[in-house]
């Protein structure tokens, strides 16, 4: 049977290309990259050798809670600059943390709206005053909790977001 063996792009409707450009341009350090011929607005970027992302512009509406998760090398410096550009959204998943398997977890807001996941490893070494934020929570392994009480879905030990191909 044939299987899906990575994603290659995720794409986020925008509702002004050139704000949402800029953003993940200066903020989340995107490269651009050229995108085909199309007839309408867009922005294609390299997130790795083999990953990007594209950026639409179109009227559609902005999910509450569906997101794009990336992965950054620096989250202390990310933290700081999305806390300064107070795009740190708080109300869908809850405050920032670190979850169960030691990779921390944020959410921003690009300038459309569009729910942005951030992510680092497990032993990436946040500083102090990040879990010293209103904006966090301390402690090692905290989850978002709905207070809706339905587990479905695979659930268990060895939960990541961290695997081995």
């Amino acid at each position: 049977m044939a299987k899906v063996t990575r994603i290659n792009h995720a794409t986020l409707v925008v509702d002004d290309l050139a704000a949402a450009a800029g953003f993940y341009r200066d903020q989340l350090g995107l490269e651009p990259l050229p995108a085909f011929d199309l007839d309408f607005p867009a922005q294609f970027f390299r997130v790795n050798d083999t990953q990007q992302l594209h950026v639409t512009e179109w009227e559609d509406t902005p999910s509450f809670r569906g997101h794009v998760c990336f992965e950054v090398d620096d989250f202390n410096v990310i933290f700081d600059r999305a806390k300064a550009l107070g795009v740190i959204d708080v109300r869908p998943w809850g405050k920032v943390r670190r979850l169960p398997d030691g990779a921390m977890q944020m959410f921003i807001r690009d300038p459309a709206g569009n729910l942005v996941e951030i992510t680092c490893p497990p032993d990436y070494p946040v500083a102090d005053r990040v879990f010293a934020d209103e904006l966090a929570e301390s402690g090692d392994g905290i989850l978002y909790k709905s207070g809706r009480e339905d587990g479905r879905g695979d659930r268990g030990e060895g939960a990541s977001l961290y695997h081995e191909d």
